[in-house]
């Protein structure tokens, strides 16, 4: 009798699993059939290409593709032919001659150098905005003149910043025979020149830094090896008295003046 009463009871509580998973079964498939299907639309976005229908499309599509162009080639232009160059190296030999590692971080670094170029490139930019930009944008002149206009505020500043012996450099490799005015010199040999005079010039600057920093780690090594204290890094002891000779000078008010008025 109990045998039979067991067996009962197995049969009504494996049928009553089977009823709960069939169940649960049920709701999960019912859940996933009402996620599939959502009720607000998902946009599909594409790019088509399509055949122009008059002159005047083909002429804006070839304006967007040179934007995008542009607008690519814009990490370069802001690196290679501004400021950006020379004062992100400076900056970094800053933070190698504090021996601080990553501080400042180098976000902040290059965040910093990004709002200094956009300072000492203020006035060309908005040259360019009056003189180009504008006139471009109100049919005035062409895309060519545009171009040609908009360069001009640009090279006069990269010429202020480019030494004649990296000119010559370059325009000897160039085969530029014979002397040469300002308004001939192409941008091919201007845009060389500068780069490697702001390198030079960005260098000069990162010695001059050193210095002092170099001199305190001279002396505290020496005071530790005079001690005995041999085992005790120099760069742990020397770390706070660069930061206080460095806070104590208002060290980023005269760095940040220096890189402004060495534009000018």
């Amino acid at each position: 009798m109990k045998t039979n009463t067991r067996k009962k009871q197995y049969k009504k509580n494996k049928k009553f699993i089977v009823l709960i998973t069939v169940l649960l079964i049920l709701f999960i498939m019912s859940t996933i059939s009402a996620y599939a299907q959502p009720d607000l639309p998902i946009p599909r976005i594409g790019l088509t290409i399509e055949d122009a229908e008059n002159p005047q499309e083909a002429v804006t599509s070839i304006q967007i593709l040179f934007l995008l162009t542009i607008l690519s080639l814009a990490p370069a232009i802001l690196i290679m032919m501004t400021s950006f160059t020379r004062i992100i190296i400076v900056l970094s030999f800053l933070r190698n001659a504090l021996a601080t590692q990553q501080t400042p971080p180098t976000q902040v670094l290059i965040g910093l150098a990004l709002f200094l170029t956009f300072f000492t490139m203020g006035p060309i930019a908005s040259e360019i905005n009056q003189n180009a930009l504008q006139p471009y944008l109100q049919e005035e002149i062409s895309q060519g003149e545009a171009l040609t206009i908009a360069m001009e505020p640009i090279r006069e500043f990269m010429l202020r910043q480019t030494r004649e012996k990296d000119l010559a450099l370059f325009a000897e490799v160039a085969n530029v025979e014979g002397p040469v005015e300002v308004k001939e010199i192409t941008n091919t040999v201007l845009i060389p020149a500068f780069i490697i005079s702001e390198l030079k010039t960005a260098f000069q600057l990162g010695f001059v830094l050193f210095i002092p920093f170099i001199v305190i780690d001279m002396v505290v090594a020496s005071t530790l090896m005079s001690m005995g204290m041999m085992m005790l890094p120099p760069a742990m002891i020397s770390l706070p008295f660069k930061l206080l000779l460095f806070i104590m000078v208002d060290g980023w008010n005269i760095l940040i003046r220096s890189l402004i008025t060495s534009f000018r």
